[in-house]
């Protein structure tokens, strides 16, 4: 099975954020970020795997900032590791005032990914090729978090 770039895979999306989007003081969901971190990230994991795509497992969702009605979020997801059936994505998201044109980081989220064939079985996922330092460091990065999800799960079966 020949590799895939990381590159290859790469999503930016964006919605205008709206007020069914926010609770009655103007700040949005969480749920609904949440929401289009894995679709974003849903898509780059299935670009790269050129299947279907199941969330496995969010490892983490941190909210830096708080997001606005009337915010433009900008979502950009990219696969971080591969493993036999399973991959990592990375997804960045920021808020654009579009009046301004101020931006601000303001969430991050690492996402498990499994590919489904046409039985809806897992199956094996194309080797990931690295190509720039960025892509290596995410890399390692993903591979440490990788190991410690492993271990989490070992220990919650004993």
């Amino acid at each position: 099975m020949d590799g895939k770039k990381v590159s290859e895979s790469i999503v930016t999306t964006a919605q205008l954020m709206n007020p069914e989007n926010a609770n009655p003081a103007g700040n949005v969901h969480g749920g609904d970020i949440m929401k289009l971190i894995d679709t974003a990230g849903g898509v780059a994991a299935s670009r790269h795997a050129r299947a279907h795509t199941v969330t496995a497992s969010i490892d983490r969702i941190d909210f830096h900032h708080p997001v606005f009605i009337g915010d433009f979020l900008i979502l950009k997801a990219s696969v971080n590791f591969v493993g036999k059936t399973s991959m990592e994505v990375g997804v960045r998201v920021e808020a654009e005032n579009i009046i301004t044109g101020e931006k601000r980081h303001t969430g991050s989220a690492y996402l498990t990914f499994v590919a489904l064939d046409a039985n809806k079985r897992p199956m094996p996922l194309p080797p990931l090729m690295l190509e720039t330092d960025v892509d290596k460091h995410r890399n390692a990065e993903a591979a440490e978090r990788r190991l410690m999800r492993l271990a989490e799960k070992k220990n919650e079966k004993e």
